[in-house]
């Protein structure tokens, strides 16, 4: 299901969607009519724009999270043009598994794109770097990462994106057992319970950050 008030975006991601073998169920051009067609159609997927009529503001946002409150289990992407951190915060206190957040310009690129879809659905949590890094490199007076390495933000940043510990190695050409130890000392760092680590980690970490 695609919720999109803009039509040439909205037909632009039927169509990368089609050629990717997804099937579009149904659009919808209005947050109102989002909440009515996904709960009569039941989708596997949402993609949605967080600005949509009635207010314009952030409708499909909160459209999304009443979906997701009723179905937890539904992989959302959420896309905007702008980059807004507490959009961030609230899609990931809705579930930290299936949901995702991205600008719209990152759909330029057809195969990554496409890609961070294929992770949603596999039950990743994705956002875009640019938000990331707007949540980690903004100044703070008790900036909890001050005592991160250079590499451990690196690692930081990839867990944030929702990247696992392979794949992260192989992003940085590391070892993962290496990862591994970069991970623990972050979460100790930040003073994250570990035990929580191989469920909870993206949204504790951007929970954190966000405070």
């Amino acid at each position: 299901m695609i919720g999109e008030d803009q039509v040439l975006m909205r037909e632009g991601l039927r169509l990368v969607l089609e050629r990717a073998g997804f099937e579009i169920v149904g659009v919808a051009a209005d947050a109102t009519e989002l909440v009515r067609r996904v709960r009569g159609l039941r989708p596997d997927l949402v993609v949605a724009d967080i600005r949509m009529p009635p207010g314009h503001a952030d409708d499909g946002l909160r459209a999304v999270l009443k979906l997701r409150a009723e179905r937890p289990e539904l992989p959302v992407m959420l896309l905007s043009q702008h980059v807004q951190r507490r959009y961030a915060t609230e899609l990931l206190e809705a579930g930290d598994h299936g949901v995702g957040y991205l600008l719209k310009q990152r759909i330029a690129d057809l195969d990554t794109f496409v890609g961070d879809i294929h992770r949603l659905l596999d039950g990743e949590t994705v956002l875009d770097p640019v938000v990331v890094a707007a949540i980690i490199d903004r100044p703070r007076a008790d900036d909890p990462l001050k005592a991160l390495t250079a590499r451990q933000r690196e690692v930081l940043a990839l867990m944030a994106e929702g990247r696992s510990n392979a794949a992260i190695a192989a992003q940085l050409a590391i070892t993962e057992k290496a990862v591994v130890r970069h991970v623990s000392h972050i979460y100790e760092e930040l003073g994250i319970d570990r035990r929580d680590a191989d469920h909870r980690r993206v949204l504790a970490v951007v929970r954190y950050l966000s405070k």
